[in-house]
């Protein structure tokens, strides 16, 4: 028989009733009835319930088990008592009679308990995630995520891509993030970068000829945590092309997420049609470029019906040059109470509150109510609501002033006032290509123009749009939304060194300083580049979502917490004399 098991803890069956076995795991809990003692023993696989009576040969040994002790025990199966068949788990029907044990690994008092559902500091379950990782619902998501990776490989294997490993030791480039720099022992004062995303490797690959190129690649970025996002690192699918345009991608992707989606989606409907909604629209319905299509709302401008009116907030507020007045429908939000619950939110979110107008039940029919309303009269709101296709018992609430200043605002109120009527569908995975994204933004303060994105983007137009206003000028960027979440993010590819120059400079990079900093892409695009693009998944968002987790860290094996620090492995930690003095560094203590 083997050292340690002839089956694991979820083989066993009727048919086994009789056999001698031998089984390894871990104590899950220990039930003690009129002195005969139940024990629970747990592995990767499933559990198998143990037993020993006094009449057992090792009975004072069984005693002496403890939570979560690691053991090897050998018995022979016996049936349950059909009254006391369990059908959750399929060794429900057997147990296993406990002759021998070995004590393969005692377990010392513990700081959080792996059976049941209690709940944990975040400190300490990230201390012992080694112990939280034992938990069933974790181990779930881990299987979850693995099986996910794999249906991805073999999806994108199937569409004739190659899997190719780019560097982890690179130069610094501009994504959008801070690099996690290293230094150089080998040439003291100079530093490498971890990658925060293959980007230019990948397009090298497409210059050396291969194609279609894909990678479950890790990202590092330094950036601040976030419920969706991890602050050091993450793993994403990783895919360019050559020869194609923007629904190339779009129509190899798709069908990569899709069957995922409806493998993993536990029932859930999975959108079949995308909708393609443009940077601009999806800022104004949405407040966001990520949208949520579950929910229904879609948010309007009206600023024409508070121009010049009576309510003199949203009027001077129009006189300013790019202001502007949004309204968000709230189909069955019509009462005076749930319009003040919204207010509050508002409220928590910074605002003074949120002006707003309800319809209800009048002496003569139906009329609007709230301060608005009294305000700016009956003819304006009766065409507000002609606009908004509200009714009886329904209510709009406004926002106004530069959208820049209240789009985020009113995308989260978009949510609370969707998730509060229950106009936002559950099980249902909703996606949309967000397109045309402004390749610049101006600051507000300076004015300087910098990229508001990929700065490798094609530009549409080509040269000729980069000789007008840069704030005009769109890219063939694209990000993938899901339920709020952005999933996929991409773009064609500017290959044509010339562009690639004014488009820096617009941004100010000399034509010196881009070569100086993307020297190998610039030179290898003097070398017949083909056109290409793709775009990047992310791994750890796309297991968020399949496994209904609010918190992306329950879906990643060993994360860190809130500060960017990994308790368990007490990282990061401060570095020795030694190696200070190897690399040529000196650190200089913070105040």
């Amino acid at each position: 028989m083997h050292a340690f098991r002839s089956h694991t803890c979820s083989e066993l069956n009727k048919a086994h009733v009789g056999d001698t076995v031998r089984l390894s795991g871990w104590v899950h809990r220990v039930r003690d009835h009129g002195g005969i003692l139940f024990i629970d023993l747990r592995d990767h696989y499933g559990v198998t319930q143990v037993l020993a009576d006094p009449d057992s040969p090792v009975f004072s040994e069984v005693e002496k088990v403890r939570s979560e002790w690691c053991i090897r025990i050998d018995g022979t199966v016996k049936a349950r008592d059909e009254s006391l068949v369990n059908p959750k788990i399929p060794t429900g029907e057997v147990e296993v009679f406990v002759r021998d044990i070995e004590i393969l690994g005692a377990a010392d008092e513990l700081p959080l308990m792996v059976f049941g559902d209690q709940e944990y500091p975040e400190e300490t379950r990230l201390r012992y995630r080694f112990l939280d990782l034992r938990r069933e619902k974790l181990q779930e998501n881990m299987k979850l995520r693995s099986d996910v990776v794999a249906s991805i490989r073999k999806r994108m294997w199937d569409l004739e891509f190659r899997e190719f490993q780019t560097p982890i030791i690179t130069a610094s480039s501009p994504e959008g993030a801070r690099d996690f720099l290293v230094p150089s022992r080998l040439h003291p004062g100079k530093f490498y970068a971890l990658p925060q995303a293959p980007q230019q490797f990948k397009q090298l690959l497409m210059v050396s000829g291969f194609d279609k190129y894909f990678q479950i690649a890790p990202c590092f970025r330094d950036e601040d945590p976030r419920a969706d996002r991890s602050p050091t690192d993450f793993y994403q699918l990783d895919l360019e092309m050559s020869f194609v345009e923007q629904q190339d991608v779009f129509d190899t992707i798709q069908p990569v997420i899709e069957g995922v989606f409806e493998e993993f989606g536990g029932g859930h409907t999975v959108d079949k049609v995308w909708p393609h909604i443009s940077f601009r629209d999806s800022m104004l319905w949405y407040g966001t470029d990520k949208p949520d299509l579950r929910n229904p709302i879609k948010m309007q401008e009206v600023s024409e019906h508070f121009r010049g009116s009576g309510f003199a907030i949203f009027a001077k507020i129009l006189e300013h040059e790019g202001t502007q007045i949004r309204a968000i429908p709230a189909k069955g939000g019509g009462s005076r109470k749930f319009c003040d619950r919204m207010n509050a939110f508002a409220q928590k979110e910074g605002l003074p509150g949120m002006g707003y107008i309800f319809w209800r039940d009048g002496a003569d029919g139906m009329e609007a109510a709230g301060p608005l309303a009294k305000n700016i009269g009956p003819e304006r709101t009766e065409a507000i609501r002609l606009q908004l296709g509200l009714g009886k018992g329904d209510a709009a609430f406004f926002l106004g002033g530069k959208p820049a200043s209240f789009e985020g605002v009113a995308g989260r109120a978009r949510v609370e006032i969707g998730n509060e009527l229950g106009l936002t569908e559950q099980n249902r995975f909703a996606f949309a290509w967000v397109v045309d994204f402004p390749m610049y933004e101006a600051d507000e303060e300076t004015g300087k123009i910098d990229f508001s994105h990929n700065p490798f983007s094609m530009p549409q137009g080509g040269m000729e749009t980069l000789e007008g206003d840069p704030l005009e000028v769109l890219g063939y960027q694209y990000d993938l939304a899901c339920n709020g979440y952005e999933l996929i993010s991409g773009a064609i590819r500017n290959h044509k060194p010339e562009i690639m120059f004014k488009a820096f400079g617009l941004a100010g990079y000399g034509e010196d300083e881009v070569r100086k900093r993307f020297g190998g892409m610039v030179n290898a695009f003097q070398y017949g580049a083909p056109p290409h693009g793709g775009c990047a998944a992310g791994i750890d968002r796309i297991v968020m979502l399949l496994a209904d987790e609010a918190n992306i860290r329950e879906v990643i094996l060993f994360p860190m917490n809130q500060r960017a620090e990994d308790l368990m492995m007490s990282a990061p930690s401060d570095p020795t004399s030694d190696q200070l003095m190897e690399l040529g560094l000196r650190v200089i203590p913070q105040d």
